[in-house]
């Protein structure tokens, strides 16, 4: 029986499709002690992580596996200073050390901050001027300690720095280290309350927030893994995503371990379709999870056969409807869509047992009781544009839901004005209860009198064969208050000029109405992005 059964009490359709659900928890729960180790007491050989590189290294490791190597480097953590609410950012690509850095982190109750490797030295020192950190635990790859080192400079704290795998410098070499420290561990008394994790978001309408989860968060993810990426008890599940992003915490830990999966993880740099389909058959990945551009590449270069995979999820951007279709001819699966945000867990998707619904969000979780307002907190009508709130249950807040921003009381208490958790998403709702994202409210247009949402209008442009990304804003008009303005980054061998940018708008100007017309057009050799891939909007409006 998958453990979290023992916590959860669930209501299924009889098409198996979830339809309420009750978690209960000790006030002391820890998914280190009562998840892994629990797992690894009663079935120790039971798969937990399996690992490759593009250097066709390989590991399998067992649930006692990762109970004994985070222990270890637990032990290398405490014996070092690093106790229980001390800070400590980790930046581990998708080396497997990473997940007995997370379980040692959370035993001992410290506060872990993953970050990704991609960031700057100006991306770091904007972090580390957030949060004072008791140490750091980065991968030797590329120039990751240089840029942390840099950042470093002039810090009013000075965090005990460690590398994995190889000596880098003057960094202390945790592999090494662990090796010398015992396999036990006594218990340390945590709250579920107290901080777990910190993730940094991504910035895509200004820096990046601090946001801040505790020791429940783990048990809003048993949704996210069963009900929506179709993991389940002796499974294999495969999230694509780098370890320093919380999407990693959604498919590659939490979740999966709690109802019994085994988790892929493929250690590369550069994407490859190709490499990924490769891995996805020899290791026998049962369930799939990747955002709307690797399903992109994957239809381009025509996807093999994957006879293992029996459930595939995407969530993050925009997924247009023909790739949706190639995929389900190709493979006979339906791709089921998500959504949520770093400061939640999964808020609305198509789920296992529903007709998944091409291009919507899906139906809301039975997590959450989600609403649409309007600006003045009135109940948004059906078909209308609203924006997604969260509405607690019993006065109790949201499990999976944030407990603070990083020093920002002030900003936390803004997005729970009115007594509800304020998205800023929009979004607008069919009669069969399905959930239709709309944009950003700081993303809205607003053109001659009307809100125009930019992610309509993209998922027209993206349909053009000649367009391979887009992107839209508002710009300012004198008439119109403002216009609608699309950047565009051509498809591979596609030259811009004058006839193709009248071809495109007649193309998107012919399905969409008037109000939506798009008019300008800017081609652009790539879009400005934040280091997860999300498009910077600001930065667009600016060139105007």
């Amino acid at each position: 029986m998958s453990i979290y059964k023992e916590y959860v009490k669930e209501t299924v359709d009889e098409n198996g499709s979830l339809v309420d659900i009750e978690i209960n928890y000790p006030d002391n729960f820890n998914f280190g002690y009562d998840c892994l180790d629990v797992i690894a007491s009663r079935t120790p050989d039971k798969r937990a992580l399996v690992w490759c590189n593009t250097e066709n290294e390989e590991h399998i490791f067992s649930f006692e596996d990762i109970r004994r190597e985070s222990n270890k480097v637990a032990n290398v953590f405490l014996s070092s200073g690093v106790k229980k609410g001390d800070k400590v950012m980790v930046v581990l690509k998708k080396h497997y050390e990473y997940w007995f850095v997370a379980m040692a982190l959370c035993k001992i109750g410290a506060v872990m901050i993953p970050v990704t490797h991609m960031l700057t030295e100006n991306d770091f020192r904007y972090r580390f001027s957030c949060a004072e950190l008791k140490g750091i635990v980065a991968t030797p790859d590329e120039d990751v300690t240089d840029n942390v080192e840099k950042a470093l400079a002039g810090a009013s704290f000075s965090p005990i720095l460690w590398t994995v795998q190889r000596t880098k410098g003057s960094w202390r070499n945790l592999s090494e280290e662990k090796e010398a420290q015992s396999d036990k561990l006594e218990r340390i008394n945590t709250s579920v309350t107290d901080p777990m994790l910190l993730y940094f978001t991504s910035g895509t309408t200004g820096y990046p927030k601090g946001v801040i989860h505790d020791h429940s968060y783990p048990f809003a993810h048993i949704v996210t893994a069963k009900y929506w990426q179709g993991a389940y008890d002796g499974g294999l599940h495969f999230t694509v995503a780098e370890t320093g992003w919380a999407k990693a915490s959604w498919g590659k830990l939490y979740g999966q371990w709690f109802v019994g999966s085994a988790v892929m993880a493929f250690d590369f740099d550069n994407f490859d379709p190709k490499q990924l389909v490769t891995i996805i058959n020899r290791y026998g990945v049962t369930s799939f999870c990747a955002p709307p551009t690797i399903y992109r590449y994957l239809m381009r270069k025509g996807t093999p056969d994957m006879p293992s995979l029996k459930h595939a999820s995407t969530a993050g951007e925009f997924l247009s409807p023909d790739i949706f279709n190639k995929f389900t001819e190709r493979t006979g699966l339906v791709l089921h869509e998500g959504y949520g945000q770093t400061e939640t867990a999964l808020i609305a998707a198509n789920f296992v047992g529903q007709k998944a619904v091409d291009g919507s969000m899906g139906r809301p979780s039975p997590l959450y009781s989600v609403k649409l307002v309007q600006q003045d907190g009135s109940d948004t009508p059906q078909g209308e544009i609203g924006e997604i709130v969260l509405v607690p249950k019993n006065g109790k807040k949201p499990l999976g839901v944030f407990t603070g921003y990083l020093d920002n009381d002030e900003l936390y208490r803004n997005v729970w004005r009115g007594g509800v958790y304020h998205t800023g998403d929009s979004a607008w709702q069919d009669e069969n209860g399905a959930l239709w994202f709309h944009g950003r409210f700081d993303d809205i247009i607003k053109s001659g009198g009307f809100r125009i949402g930019p992610y309509e209008i993209e998922n027209v442009l993206i349909e053009h064969p000649s367009v391979f990304e887009c992107s839209v804003v508002g710009i300012p008009d004198p008439a119109r208050g403002q216009a609608i303005k699309a950047f565009i980054v051509p498809a591979k061998g596609i030259v811009p000029s004058k006839a193709l940018d009248k071809e495109i708008k007649d193309y998107c100007n012919s399905r969409l109405a008037e109000y939506k017309w798009i008019r300008t057009i800017e081609f652009v050799e790539e879009m400005p992005k934040t280091i997860s891939g999300k498009i910077r909007k600001a930065e667009l409006r600016k060139k105007g």
